[in-house]
């Protein structure tokens, strides 16, 4: 077996575990919560926003920090670690005795999570820059598979008791720390390492390479911009579609998991030849294209049968986050692709703290008002910009294969 070969789906596998642990504790959170705190449901519910905005923003400070210890020391060390960590982590929180302990590992589980960028820069690594977006889009399509994975076997283990899916996240963890300490080869050569430097070990320092090119910057802006539309989903789609269509959980539940499905497919299938035959900028349009459609669309809809049709339509949305991170990708060198994917792993945490304020918001006040779209309405202007964006200012030149990036 190859080097690349060998290294992939172990990459893979971690990303996946990384976002099976994260959704297979959401079912019980609820009554974990109410039970540790002694609160009733609606004060969980304020508590749970709580420890998610600990989790995005320990991920926020800890993704430049392990994107850079990778481009120090390897992709393989910080993987291993950050697994450890995290069955270490879920084990806490499986024996949690009050909910300060539940933050503290919420806390850990944060920077033990920010591992998208040691992950996608072993993916640059052992991929040539012109089949990194297709590459980008399998880790995309991990995190899909995962948040439809996780839920559903919280959802069975939450039988066993609230603690159960802690228990299974953790012995998911450890078993792929082993797998990688034994198998997993290191896929950043001596030659391409740099000093660790704190100066660049931050959202800021993480992207100053790529200011040398002109295509950095819009690029990062539509990316976060793209970023907080696209939060919309996990911010207001349980709220947005009892509000619309009167749906129960159940309902909500088989709709977010036809989302992860068509979304993991179009990432697994189609991602790959839609980028080799459009290219990276084509593709990120046509996918910012599909979602601002898409989000518009949901503003109007009053059947749940037309939101199953819309689904079909905006699962291309998902070639925005690998075709533009494999244009990124071209502007960083060898040394600086851990510190640029740990940027982009801020960027996505910061992007998870503000949204759901702006969003929820919307659906509240639209809801309110008798047009419970609102959200959606903001969420497509959003997308909109972010596609104007890619098409009129991403004019500079990606640098081509065999082109030695910025430095």
């Amino acid at each position: 077996m190859s080097f690349a070969n060998r290294a992939i789906p172990i990459i893979l596998t971690a990303v996946l575990i990384d976002t099976i642990g994260f959704g297979i504790v959401i079912p019980i959170l609820p009554q974990l919560i109410t039970e540790l705190g002694h609160v009733d449901l609606d004060q969980a519910t304020r508590i749970s926003g709580y420890l998610l905005g600990v989790y995005a923003l320990t991920q926020f400070f800890a993704g430049p920090v392990l994107g850079n210890l990778g481009d120090r020391y390897g992709r393989r060390p910080v993987l291993i670690a950050s697994m450890l960590a995290f069955s270490a982590d879920y084990a806490l929180m499986a024996f949690a005795p009050t909910l300060a302990w539940l933050f503290l590992g919420r806390a850990v589980a944060g920077v033990a999570g920010a591992i998208y960028g040691p992950a996608s820069a072993a993916l640059a690594d052992v991929t040539p820059p012109d089949a990194r977006a297709r590459m980008f889009g399998y880790i995309s399509a991990a995190f899909g598979i995962g948040f439809i994975i996780g839920p559903a076997i919280g959802g069975v283990l939450s039988d066993l008791g609230p603690r159960a899916p802690f228990v299974a996240a953790a012995a998911l963890a450890l078993i792929n720390a082993m797998t990688m300490i034994f198998l997993m080869p290191e896929s950043l050569a001596p030659e391409n390492r740099r000093p660790f430097d704190w100066r660049s070990a931050n959202v800021v320092g993480a992207f100053l390479p790529l200011f040398k090119s002109g295509d950095a910057a819009p690029l990062l802006i539509a990316w976060f911009i793209w970023s907080l539309a696209s939060n919309v989903y996990p911010a207001t789609w349980s709220f947005w579609s009892a509000a619309r269509f009167g749906w129960d959980a159940r309902a909500i539940g088989w709709s977010l998991a036809f989302v992860g499905l068509v979304m993991a497919s179009v990432q697994l299938l189609l991602t790959g030849p839609i980028i080799a035959r459009l290219g990276e900028r084509k593709a990120a349009v046509l996918g910012l294209a599909s979602g601002t459609g898409a989000f518009l669309t949901y503003v109007v809809i009053t059947q749940g049968w037309q939101a199953y049709a819309v689904f079909l339509v905006s699962g291309l949305s998902a070639l925005v986050f690998p075709a533009m991170n494999g244009l990124l990708s071209r502007l960083a060198d060898a040394s600086h692709q851990g510190a640029l994917q740990g940027g982009i792993g801020s960027m996505n945490s910061v992007a998870a703290v503000i949204a759901p304020l702006i969003l929820t918001q919307a659906l509240a006040n639209g809801v309110a008002r008798g047009f419970p779209g609102a959200a959606f309405l903001v969420a497509g202007v959003l997308a909109a910009m972010a596609l104007l964006i890619v098409m009129w200012k991403v004019i500079g030149r990606v640098p081509a294969k065999g082109e030695v990036p910025v430095a």
